[in-house]
């Protein structure tokens, strides 16, 4: 099945030459083929989406949350089919792909504020007869670049928000699961959404470049590994665009010896198996302090032993699918031969021999400062507290660290010299809801302004200031 692409508000399959598989990850079948389209496609989205911004941009903001609500009761409407979509096409579990649509949902749940959300300031008097206001206004055309690993929620980070401040948009999904942004684009035009605000197309390097310079878009959203995250942010910013690129991870979950067990290690194992390991907010080093380390080693073995891995889109039993196609087996199967720690448990043992599968692994060491992005954990044992913080921070990258604790001091001295931008205290993913920033640091996020909450309201809109002066002798010449 060849995809189509979606522009002017018309569904049809492009004149490409060149495709992608889509993989059902559990099986390792084809379920479909994913045009790659190029700079012509781009440029036809670009020219629909400016015209339907000359409207859409005037459309009062109480009008815009109208279309996104009945959005948000669509998507709540089609949750379970949505879901059997991303199992199907990226190997989550059922209840993994759940939770991916759900906080996406959020994102509309919140753009739904907008008439709120975009209000501007005013001071009267700012000076003697002068007035001062601000009006919050659309950008224009944006463009946004998602990855494989949340082919809902990620996509949800981007498009709502800015069509809700009055931009059109343009979204290029992983080639790798397109059938989710799909659908998701599908139920938009059904909530209502004039043709042209929301373009589809499908692509690699090609389009990422051609919106990434295309003089019609004034912003671009992008996800993915830290290397293209930053060629995106230059090249965008090269050619005058807004640009937010979110990068990868190191994230570190750090156990003291005072944790309570069982919540830690459920959280553990969720933050580093969860996913199969594929998000930029998974637990890739595990860090022991102190005494904490050996019986945390015993316990995360006799869990990671438990753990059922299988074909999600089959088994519903199944606690962790595959990893999303052989070129990332491939490439996590790498790191665990080429070794560098002792290995604890093998991932490449034990698991379903069709389809891409990498199991559970744990090295005693860190295995690599890169980021894996598989099911693959480090476990260290450093003697302290300072010395756990000063290996994390030592990290190239900052999105995420938590530490598993019952003192209040240490949660606070944690809290305060971790160098990352999302902290977790006895929680293992620190990702924040929709109200809040996603604020990813140093390598692990490229810009200024990011994505979810005010920092995206801010993102997809620009300031205007009006002062204005009635002074005495004006008024009195007008009959006030």
């Amino acid at each position: 099945m060849e995809l189509p692409i979606l522009i002017a508000g018309k569904w049809r399959t492009p004149a490409a030459k060149t495709f992608g598989d889509v993989h059902n990850p559990s099986t390792g079948e084809v379920i479909a083929r994913t045009p790659f389209c190029g700079a012509a496609e781009v440029d036809e989205a670009v020219q629909a989406a400016q015209k339907a911004f000359v409207s859409w941009s005037q459309t009062p903001a109480p009008k815009r949350a109208t279309v996104l609500f009945k959005y948000r009761s669509l998507l709540e409407a089609h949750l379970e089919e949505l879901a059997k979509l991303v199992t199907r096409e990226n190997g989550k579990t059922l209840d993994e792909a759940r939770g991916d649509v759900r906080r996406g949902f959020e994102v509309v749940e919140f753009a739904t504020g907008i008439a709120h959300l975009q209000k501007g300031e005013s001071l009267p008097q700012v000076a003697e007869h002068i007035d001062g206001v601000t009006m919050r206004e659309p950008l224009g055309v944006c463009a946004g670049i998602s990855p494989f690993n949340f082919p809902a929620m990620v996509p949800m980070w981007m498009y709502p928000l800015a069509i809700a401040c009055g931009n059109s948009f343009i979204l290029k999904p992983s080639e790798k699961v397109p059938l989710t942004a799909i659908r998701l684009a599908e139920l938009f035009i059904e909530a209502g959404l004039p043709e042209g605000v929301f373009s589809l197309v499908h692509g690699g390097a090609e389009v990422v470049d051609a919106l990434c310079t295309h003089p019609g878009i004034a912003a671009v959203s992008f996800v993915g590994s830290s290397k293209v995250a930053a060629h995106v942010y230059a090249l965008g910013a090269q050619h005058g665009k807004r640009v937010q690129a979110g990068g990868g991870a190191k994230n570190f979950q750090i156990v003291m010896e005072d944790a309570e067990p069982d919540s830690t290690i459920r959280a553990v194992m969720g933050a580093s198996f969860g996913c199969a390991g594929q998000r930029c907010m998974a637990g890739s080093v595990l860090v022991g302090v102190g005494a904490a380390g050996e019986p945390l080693q015993k316990r995360m073995l006799a869990a990671m032993d438990a753990l059922k891995v299988d074909d999600t889109s089959a088994n519903p039993a199944a606690e962790m699918g595959p990893v999303i196609d052989a070129n990332s087996q491939k490439r996590v199967l790498g790191f665990i031969e080429r070794g560098g720690a002792k290995l604890l448990r093998d991932g490449r043992q034990g698991i379903p021999k069709r389809g891409f599968f990498v199991g559970p692994t744990l090295y005693d060491g860190l295995l690599t400062q890169e980021e894996i992005f598989g099911p693959v954990l480090s476990l260290v044992r450093p003697a302290s507290l300072d010395e756990a913080i000063a290996l994390a921070n030592r990290s190239a990258f900052g999105n995420g660290a938590t530490l598993f604790t019952t003192s209040g001091k240490h949660a606070r001295q944690f809290a305060l010299d971790i160098q990352c931008g999302m902290v977790g205290i006895n929680v293992g993913v620190p990702a924040p809801m929709s109200i809040f920033p996603f604020t990813g640091w140093n390598a692990s996020f490229f810009g200024d302004l990011h994505m979810q909450g005010t920092e995206g309201v801010q993102f997809y809109t620009r300031q205007r200031v009006v002062l204005s002066r009635w002074d005495a002798a004006y008024r009195r010449q007008q009959g006030w």
